[in-house]
């Protein structure tokens, strides 16, 4: 289930701000909603994480305010204030106090964040992590612990830092995990002498740590074919 506290972390959003309602960050976000109009109490279900942009009516700290007790009236799980020049200039500290007194979660968005963006990252977020993790592979439970895409963004930051350039070390590493890191099964695999699997062994671990080493294989186990990181 897509959180909250869970927004700002989400690759691509990380310039929006929890503001207030700290207390409510663990609510459940069912799904995003743009609020157009005055009251929107007769377009949410509940659960909703409603972005107010001020677009199309203007919006008072007062104005906003009231946002936020129909939104607590209609039990959405947070809401978000697009901020810039153009329409809502700042983020009014009124709205931060009410969120902590209401516990719910209110965040700042600037409006150079596309909309469009924000939502369908949202969006995405929320469906793939209502998919069940695919074969009981360690890639699809962890896939729908933190979504995919979060998974990819992870593996893009670990695997490719660790492998220290080596041309076939992803063949390499599929040997060590098949073959439990006997050096001469893995030779008889790759079709090599012995001695060349110890070297690029070296070449690829020599200025790692254990954990480092760790790391990589986790990261190259996640990235095997039956192992599915995509929803």
């Amino acid at each position: 289930m897509l959180r909250c506290q869970d927004i700002p972390t989400l690759p691509g959003l990380e310039a929006i701000r929890l503001r207030g309602g700290q207390a409510g960050a663990e609510n459940v976000i069912r799904w995003p909603y743009v609020a157009e109009n005055r009251s929107f109490r007769d377009w949410v279900d509940g659960g909703e994480l409603v972005f107010v942009t001020g677009i199309s009516r203007h919006r008072s700290p007062e104005n906003l305010a009231e946002c936020l007790y129909e939104g607590r009236q209609c039990g959405i799980a947070g809401m978000v204030v697009l901020t810039g020049e153009a329409y809502i200039g700042q983020f009014p500290a009124i709205l931060s106090r009410l969120a902590d007194e209401l516990s719910i979660p209110v965040f700042e968005q600037p409006y150079s964040l596309p909309m469009v963006r924000v939502t369908e990252a949202v969006s995405r977020a929320i469906v793939s992590l209502e998919q069940p993790a695919s074969a009981d592979t360690l890639a699809g439970a962890i896939a729908a612990r933190i979504g995919s895409d979060q998974l990819d963004l992870l593996l893009d930051r670990y695997l490719p830092a660790t492998d220290n350039g080596l041309p076939g070390a992803g063949d390499l590493l599929d040997a060590w995990l098949t073959h439990g890191g006997n050096q001469q099964a893995m030779a008889q695999t790759l079709g090599c002498h012995r001695n060349t699997i110890r070297n690029r062994m070296h070449g690829l671990t020599g200025g790692l740590t254990h954990a480092e080493f760790r790391t990589l294989l986790l990261a190259h186990l996640l990235t095997w074919p039956d192992s599915s990181t995509t929803s």
